[in-house]
């Protein structure tokens, strides 16, 4: 009996720990609050959105489709559940500055394009994913 309870307690405790390493500072999108309040300093253009749309074609898509309706091939291979960025009440919550972070960083299986991009490129991105959304009717 002592030995289950001290299996549990040790199996309670890693369990804990690990959830806690886990967190990510800033609340619950794990983005620090320096990037939250971040303010996109470009503003978007047929040129801009251009560049972003032809880079977005060849590292992104493939995940987040060709439009950003989540649907991507590599996305349904890995049987991955992404937002639909047409849809504006899955971007409303997200400030600028979250986007950006995210884009830079990565987030879970994304990698960042913070080592490739230059961070006008990744506001452009922003832009990008910003456009997406449809106009409600």
């Amino acid at each position: 009996m002592r030995y289950v309870l001290a299996a549990l307690a040790a199996f309670a405790l890693s369990a804990f720990a690990t959830h806690r390493s886990q967190e990510q500072p800033g609340g619950s999108s794990g983005v620090p609050q320096e990037y939250v309040k971040k303010t996109n300093p470009v503003k978007p253009t047929p040129a801009g959105l251009t560049e972003a749309r032809r880079v977005y074609g060849f590292d992104c898509a493939m995940c987040h489709g060709k439009e950003g309706d989540g649907k991507g091939d590599l996305a349904a291979d890995m049987k991955l559940e992404l937002k639909d960025w047409r849809d504006p009440a899955s971007l409303e919550k997200m400030t600028d500055g979250e986007l950006f972070y995210i884009i830079s960083k990565g987030k879970g299986k994304m990698p960042g394009e913070g080592e490739r991009a230059k961070e006008t490129q990744i506001w452009e991105f922003v832009n990008l994913v910003r456009s997406f959304a449809r106009k409600k009717d």
